[in-house]
């Protein structure tokens, strides 16, 4: 009998998810190396109205678990609650999506005017997972808030507001939407491989929407893209080694400041799969 299907918001669950067998609790449908990879995407907290309700509610824009999903993985959406980082052990691999301003406490600044819609719960536990997750060795995309999430939890800091900085509004151009602009990918880099251009230099127009970008790198990160006016749109962690940083690293831990699941290029969550079975193989 096929697996029955229950479609909530914008995660899965499947009757497959019940079954047990594997180390680690994940789940094992019967097949080699367990079955599909499970991908924790984290979520946000908000009050949400739908129908005749108006309640909190822990929600995610669905494009994240349907880009998870059309990949070959099992997206579970990861709350922020106390304590989340916990689940990482139950994973093959980690997203940490978008979503609102970081704290600049969390990096020792002052808050600028246009930093807004903090929610300390939500960086206190996204910042404890980003660790947990490398420790670990998971297979780890960053997305947006997710590049700046990772590299405050690697000490590192944020501009707040880019149109101070660079003098336009070009990075996040559309409200409620999703503008474009060309990123230049390092060569040789491990995201000029996932996107097809290992050899010279290229550019590649992505989907855009934030304000806030890095600004001092953390440890062990290292800048592998960026616009024309010099803003860093992707980093990889340095220490993702196929036996490292943790006790099965799958080699795999980059972010980006662009919106891939925004976009028509689903690589870099082919990929994110990719590297999450191999990690569940190990």
């Amino acid at each position: 009998m096929g697996a029955s299907v229950t479609r909530v918001t914008s995660t899965i669950v499947t009757t497959e998810t019940k079954q047990y067998a594997g180390p680690g609790g994940r789940a094992d449908d019967g097949q080699a190396g367990g079955g599909r990879p499970v991908i924790g995407i984290s979520s946000y907290a908000e009050q949400a109205s739908w129908g005749v309700w108006d309640t909190a509610t822990v929600l995610l824009p669905r494009r994240y678990a349907d880009s998870v999903v059309a990949a070959g993985g099992i997206p579970v959406l990861l709350p922020p609650f106390p304590g989340i980082e916990e689940t990482v052990v139950r994973l093959d691999g980690l997203i940490l999506a978008g979503g609102g301003d970081i704290d600049p406490a969390e990096f020792g600044a002052q808050p600028d005017p246009q930093t807004t819609s903090i929610r300390p719960d939500r960086d206190a536990a996204e910042l404890a997972l980003a660790s947990a997750a490398l420790e670990r060795g998971l297979a780890f995309l960053g997305i947006c808030r997710g590049l700046q999430v990772l590299n405050v939890a690697r000490g590192g800091s944020l501009h707040q507001h880019l149109p101070d900085l660079v003098g336009h509004d070009g990075h996040s151009p559309v409200s409620g939407g999703y503008g474009s602009h060309p990123v230049r990918v390092a060569p040789d880099s491990r995201l000029a491989g996932v996107l097809g251009h290992p050899g010279p230099q290229v550019e590649i127009p992505v989907p855009t929407h934030h304000h806030q970008a890095v600004d001092r790198l953390g440890e062990g990160l290292i800048a592998t893209a960026w616009t024309a006016d010099g803003v860093i749109e992707a980093v990889e962690f340095a220490a993702a080694e196929p036996n490292g940083p943790g006790r099965n690293g799958s080699g795999f831990a980059l972010a980006v400041q662009w919106h891939p699941e925004a976009g028509q290029d689903q690589r870099l969550f082919r990929a994110l799969v990719a590297a999450a079975s191999r990690l569940q193989r190990a």
